[in-house]
């Protein structure tokens, strides 16, 4: 919850990386939050106070999952949500000509958007969630100590830039409004 709180504030591409990290998390431990508090909340530096509100935020997420019908795969609708603001800022963005740097950084990485949608990625997703689910698997394979490829790792690079790119513009939206036109 404490570092969501953060990365919200701070970078929204992040926050959904971590939220996804989060939902993945709660799987791992069976949906059970006496698992959690005791194998995952127990092992942080927070004192009881912090660890009954992240026991509470944790238990929120479960029931949310429960009721959402991912306790297996799939985001929750506060996630997806998210994902269709950024998408929408995205769109928004390349309609707009004020914003030809954005436009530029788009057209640098669209070919490594196509690529992975042919390489079977799911064709209903959008191209900033089909950015994500690179970062994300890419974070994946990295903490389980697995080999990224260079052609993989230099795609990584530019998509990373592109969507630092949109979390600043969306930050700066919801701080001081962008004006597009």
């Amino acid at each position: 919850m404490f570092i969501a709180q953060e990365l919200r504030k701070r970078n929204v591409a992040e926050y959904l990386l971590y939220m996804w990290q989060v939902e993945d998390t709660i799987r791992a431990f069976g949906c059970s939050l006496p698992r959690i508090r005791r194998e995952y909340i127990d092992r942080f530096d927070y004192n009881e106070e912090q660890k009954e509100e992240e026991a509470d935020w944790f238990g929120n997420l479960i029931k949310m999952m429960n009721e959402e019908g991912c306790r297996e795969q799939g985001h929750l609708q506060i996630n997806k949500v998210t994902l269709q603001l950024l998408s929408e800022l995205h769109i928004q963005l390349l309609s707009s000509p004020k914003f030809s740097f954005y436009n530029a950084e788009y057209y640098k990485v669209l070919p490594f958007i196509v690529e992975l949608r042919n390489r079977g990625a799911d064709k209903q997703e959008g191209e900033i969630e089909t950015c994500l689910n690179l970062l994300y698997g890419v974070m994946m394979l990295r903490l389980q100590k697995k080999e990224v490829s260079a052609s993989t790792e230099h795609a990584v690079k530019e998509i990373s830039t592109f969507i630092g790119m949109l979390s600043d513009y969306y930050k700066k939206d919801k701080e001081e409004g962008l004006k597009f036109e």
